[in-house]
């Protein structure tokens, strides 16, 4: 379904896997939700002064969670609007004073995010204005605790982060031991919650806006709950499924890396020893990654040369 499901004062820049969807509420005060990765942080800037010429300068500037491809455009948003107050879910307000990489958990996956600072919260059960609208705040959790959906309930429209993509599910990294909970539960009880809201407009955080003019935000609700109760009943096929979307991901970011520097990030990023632990005893944490790295080159998702290992330049990014 078409950006076109949206109304005229709601822009949509679709991005790509390694930059998540941005939202531009246009109106008085204008607002952008999302801000995309740091490498494509002057692009997303770019967008938002394009679309802005001749409107208000940018009011606000919130975020549905801080994975780094959500947050990354943030600094360079706040360098060039110092007026823009910038809203992170309540339950990362800590997090974000602190600038707590490993609460952040880009120590955790090896990834990045330029610092930023917040000065206001998105608090679930409360509502925020966004442009000409008023949004429900609403928490959820499995891919992210502190993550949130906004929810404009006239136009029943859903910005959903990573709670709901129409054809996958995303990582649910809420069942990593280290964060003592049920992340299938979590991710489980958030998809209750956007059935309860029934949804006409979904924004994901990643691929196209969908509608349920033809069914498909109950397909992929349907399709989320599918795949959740797979991973739940074979856990090791959620640790291939989170490793292989982290390598590339990591691979759209850099481009290419030698032998030597892919391996110093493999193993300066718990998340893979935390991931194997699901398998533990059935092959050692080198074979599994070996084998992993073999089925993305199978499948065109990398290359590797001699020396290097890079983001296959044909490699669709649905793959993801």
């Amino acid at each position: 379904m078409p950006a076109s499901l949206l109304p005229a004062d709601l822009q949509l820049f679709q991005r790509g896997w390694l930059s998540s969807n941005n939202l531009l509420c246009l109106g008085e005060r204008p607002a952008l939700v999302d801000t995309g990765h740091d490498k494509h942080a002057e692009l997303t800037l770019h967008l938002v002064q394009t679309a802005l010429l001749g409107q208000p300068p940018l009011h606000t500037i919130a975020h549905t969670h801080l994975h780094g491809d959500h947050c990354g455009g943030t600094a360079e948003l706040q360098a060039a609007y110092p007026e823009a107050r910038t809203l992170v879910a309540a339950s990362s307000w800590d997090t974000v004073q602190q600038w707590d990489e490993q609460r952040l958990t880009y120590e955790l996956t090896g990834q990045h995010c330029r610092r930023f600072a917040a000065n206001g919260v998105l608090q679930p059960g409360s509502t925020v204005q966004l442009g000409n609208y008023v949004w429900e705040i609403h928490a959820t959790a499995g891919h992210d605790s502190d993550a949130v959906m906004l929810f404009e309930p006239k136009q029943r429209l859903l910005l959903a982060g990573d709670a709901l993509w129409q054809n996958q599910v995303s990582i649910v990294f809420d069942t990593l031991p280290r964060f003592q909970r049920d992340g299938f539960a979590g991710f489980e009880a958030t998809l209750d919650r956007i059935e309860r809201l029934q949804p006409q407009v979904v924004v994901p955080g990643h691929g196209a806006v969908f509608g349920e003019v033809d069914g498909s935000v109950t397909a992929a609700i349907a399709s989320a709950r599918k795949r959740l109760a797979l991973f739940r009943a074979q856990p090791d096929q959620h640790a291939r499924y989170a490793a292989k979307a982290l390598i590339k991901y990591q691979l759209l970011d850099v481009e290419h890396m030698t032998h030597e520097g892919f391996r110093q990030w493999l193993a300066g990023a718990p998340v893979f020893a935390e991931l194997h632990n699901w398998v533990a005893g059935s092959i050692s944490r080198d074979a599994w990654l070996a084998d992993i790295l073999d089925e993305l080159e199978r499948k065109d998702a990398l290359w590797r040369s001699e020396t290097e290992i890079g983001d296959s330049p044909t490699v669709s990014r649905q793959r993801l």
